[in-house]
């Protein structure tokens, strides 16, 4: 497990833990479970009710994964903001999120 930097003020800590219960091929071995601790500026479980609110998804379940996985995604990305991997994406990402509040 990977210890993060102490948390700052205008930041929220979680702690993430994710395991294989079943694998498509039957055959492979479970891989251990990862807990990940991290830092988000948002509430994330208040973004995740937002999410399931919009109805968005027939699934609320899937309402969570995207919540979920759009909250780690953008963090890392603002953390890394000028690597080059974001450069193109960074303005687009930002008209998707304000697509995404409007709805």
């Amino acid at each position: 497990m990977v210890t993060p930097k102490v948390m700052g003020k205008k930041s929220n800590h979680y702690k993430l833990t994710i395991e294989e219960v079943a694998l498509k091929d039957p055959n492979e071995p479970l891989k251990d479970g990862i807990t990940l601790e991290f830092d988000n500026h948002d509430d994330i479980f208040k973004i995740i009710d937002v999410i399931k609110d919009k109805e968005l998804f027939e699934d609320k379940n899937q309402a969570t994964e995207f919540g979920l996985g759009l909250k780690l995604f953008s963090e890392v990305m603002l953390k890394n903001r000028k690597h080059p991997l974001f450069e193109e994406f960074l303005p687009e990402f930002g008209k998707f999120m304000k697509q995404l509040k409007s709805q």
